[in-house]
C-alpha cells in the first residue's frame, strides 16, 4: 500500500506540471495586453514597455514559464496583478466558499442518491424504478444556469422563503475561523448564525447537487442490479438469510466501490465546476475568482487557482483509491 501511495504521489507531481504548462501557455496566448489593462488606454509606449519589463512579459514565453516554475517550487506562485496580494492567498481565501458549497452539494447528492439507487435497484421495472430513472434523466439534462435562475425566482423572489444570493446578509458577519460560514457558526456556538448561513447556502447547494445526485443514483442502481445476480448473493438467499441483510451486507457493500469512485470524481468536478452557481448566487468563491482573473488577465491568480484545483482533484482521487481497501478485503490483501 505504501508503494502504491508513493507512486500516486509521483503522478500528482506530473499532473501539476502538466496543468501548469497548459494553463501558463493558454493564458499567454489569449488576446489582450496586461500592461494596457493595468495602465489604461492613455498610457504612453514608454510606460507600457516599463511595466512589461517589470512583469517579465518582454522575455520569451519559455523563459517566463521557467521563472514561474522556479518560483512555484519555492512555494511562490506570484503576486496578483489586481489585489497586489500573493496569488495563493487570494485562492486560499476564496476556496472555503467553494469547498463549503461543493461539500454540501455532495452530501445532498449522496444522502438522497444512494438510498434512491438502492430502492430502484431492488425493485427493477416497478413504478419507483421508472420514476427514479425519469427524475435522474431530468436532473442530468437540466442546465445548471437555468435551474439556478428558476429556483432563485421561485423560492427567492416570488415566495420569499430563501435569500437570493450572497453568503450572509449585510451587517451580519460570522467570526472567521475556517472561512466556511456553516462551520464557523458551529465553532462560535451561534445557532442563529447557523440558521441564516444554511438559508443562504440552500439554493446554490441544491442547484449544484442536481447532476451528481442523478449520477450517483443511476450508478448505485446499475451496480445493485449487477451485484444482485452474483453467486454469493444467491447462496446467501438460499441459506435463508433475511432479505435486508442480503441487500446491505452482500449487495450494497460490493456495489459501493464504483459508487465511491463516482462520489470522489463528483467532488472534484463540483470544486472545478461551481463557476455558474457562484456567479448566479453572487458567491465570492474560487470559481468566480477564476473568471474575474481570466477576464482581467491576472495570470498569477489563474495559474495558482488551476494548480490548487488540480492538486485537490488528484488528492481526492487518491483518497478514494485508498478507501477501496476498506470496502473490499481482496484489494487490501493485494
Amino acid at each position: 500500500m505504501s508503494r502504491y501511495t508513493i507512486s500516486r504521489l509521483g503522478q500528482l507531481v506530473l499532473v501539476l506540471i502538466g496543468v501548469s504548462i497548459v494553463v501558463f501557455f493558454t493564458m499567454h496566448v489569449l488576446p489582450g495586453d496586461v500592461a494596457t489593462l493595468l495602465l489604461g488606454e492613455r498610457a504612453t509606449a514608454a510606460q507600457l514597455a516599463d511595466l512589461r519589463h517589470q512583469l517579465g512579459l518582454d522575455q520569451p514565453i519559455w523563459m517566463q514559464y521557467l521563472d514561474f516554475a522556479a518560483q512555484a517550487v519555492r512555494g511562490d506562485l506570484g503576486t496578483s496583478l489586481r489585489s497586489n496580494h500573493p496569488a495563493l492567498d487570494d485562492v486560499w481565501n476564496a476556496f472555503p466558499v467553494t469547498f463549503q458549497l461543493a461539500l454540501t452539494s455532495l452530501v445532498i447528492a449522496v444522502v438522497i442518491g444512494v438510498p434512491l439507487g438502492v430502492l430502484a435497484g431492488t425493485r427493477p421495472g416497478g413504478w419507483l424504478d421508472n420514476a427514479v430513472l425519469t427524475l435522474t434523466l431530468f436532473g442530468v439534462s437540466m442546465p445548471i444556469f437555468w435551474l439556478g435562475l428558476m429556483l432563485l425566482l421561485l423560492f427567492g423572489a416570488w415566495l420569499g422563503w430563501l435569500p437570493i444570493g450572497g453568503l450572509m446578509p449585510t451587517g451580519l458577519d460570522v467570526p472567521r475561523v475556517t472561512g466556511m460560514t456553516v462551520l464557523d457558526s458551529l465553532i462560535a456556538l451561534r445557532p442563529d448564525l447557523l440558521w441564516v448561513s444554511l438559508q443562504y447556502l440552500a439554493l446554490p447547494a441544491i442547484t449544484l447537487a442536481t447532476i451528481p445526485l442523478a449520477m450517483i443514483t443511476r450508478i448505485t442502481r446499475s451496480e445493485m442490479l449487477a451485484t444482485a445476480g452474483l453467486d454469493h448473493v444467491r447462496t446467501a438467499r438460499a441459506k435463508g438469510m433475511p432479505e435486508r441483510r442480503v441487500i446491505v451486507r452482500h449487495i450494497l457493500r460490493n456495489a459501493l466501490i464504483p459508487v465511491v469512485t463516482v462520489i470522489g470524481l463528483q467532488l472534484g468536478l463540483l470544486l472545478s465546476g461551481a463557476v455558474l452557481t457562484e456567479t448566479i448566487f453572487a458567491l465570492p468563491g474560487l470559481g468566480r475568482l477564476m473568471v474575474d482573473s481570466i477576464l482581467s488577465r491576472d495570470y498569477p491568480v489563474v495559474q495558482a487557482g488551476a494548480l490548487f484545483i488540480a492538486f485537490v482533484f488528484v488528492l481526492v482521487n487518491l483518497l478514494v483509491d485508498l478507501s477501496y481497501a476498506l470496502l473490499d478485503p481482496r484489494i487490501r490483501r493485494a
